[in-house]
């Protein structure tokens, strides 16, 4: 695996062409783990600087860092775009305030993974939303609900994958990754790699390695964590921070200090 490092701010990464027709293919479901990807994936995890109810902001931050990102795959912590706020208004797919992070990932040809909180047939739900060319869906919803979480929302059903240029992407959602049985039954579904957005409070930091390195070396999986930095809602005043990549072996990467508004990203292969 190479890695491109730590960027902020101003920084530009190097542009990622567009695919050429198509855009990005994303497909759930089961496949045989012994194959292999056919190329190295590109990805991002990003730790952006998250204003708390203020969704249109937090959309146009969001989309700035895909636009300066390399990554094929951008990944956004646990309710990136709201703000760790249990209270936050669902956030509709089709809502046209979604507009610039779409464009920027039409232009990047990259897949932007996000948190809202989104309404299904059972109730409100912690999500990660895929963000494309096309538009954005939900992929995943938070089966581990923490704390006072499970007051408003409902737990998802279950592990969720995602196919990206023929990787496939185990997701979650913060508690999630502390949770075995959540890495085992997403890597029984045939995963390349790992990826979660997560929320967690700066005397936590290490936590988020912690849990990367146990994932990665007991399944034999890179991991991608996006991680809240700054202030945002409920007690995370500061958030940890401390977004990284880890490889197969549980090797750190890439990793972000506890600034918010930055980005860290490398190339994945297997």
């Amino acid at each position: 695996m190479s890695s491109r490092g730590e960027q902020a701010g101003g920084e530009r990464a190097t542009p990622h062409r567009a695919p050429a027709a198509g855009g990005p293919r994303i497909q759930p479901g089961r496949q045989d783990r012994r194959r292999r990807p056919p190329s190295p994936l590109a990805v991002t995890a990003a730790q952006p600087a998250v204003v708390t109810g203020e969704l249109a902001v937090n959309v146009e931050r969001q989309a700035a860092m895909v636009d300066r990102s390399a990554g094929r795959v951008v990944v956004f912590p646990e309710l990136s775009l709201t703000g760790y706020d249990l209270g936050a208004p669902v956030v509709d797919v089709a809502d046209r305030r979604l507009g610039p992070l779409v464009e920027a990932c039409a232009g990047r040809g990259a897949v932007a993974l996000v948190g809202a909180p989104t309404v299904g047939s059972d109730g409100d739900h912690l999500s990660m939303l895929a963000v494309d060319g096309a538009g954005a869906r939900v992929v995943y919803r938070k089966v581990y609900l923490g704390g006072d979480e499970g007051r408003r929302f409902a737990p998802g059903v279950g592990p969720e994958v995602i196919e990206v240029d023929g990787w496939r992407l185990g997701l979650a959602i913060c508690r999630d990754t502390g949770i075995p049985a959540h890495a085992e039954r997403t890597v029984a579904l045939g995963v390349d790699a790992y990826v979660a957005g997560v929320c967690e409070h700066a005397s936590d930091r290490e936590v988020v390695a912690e849990r990367a390195v146990r994932i990665a070396t007991g399944h034999h999986l890179p991991v991608v964590v996006a991680s809240f930095a700054g202030s945002t809602g409920e007690g995370y005043d500061p958030a940890a921070g401390g977004s990284g990549i880890w490889d197969s072996a549980g090797v750190e990467l890439v990793r972000a200090g506890p600034e918010a508004d930055r980005l860290v990203e490398t190339a994945l292969t297997r």
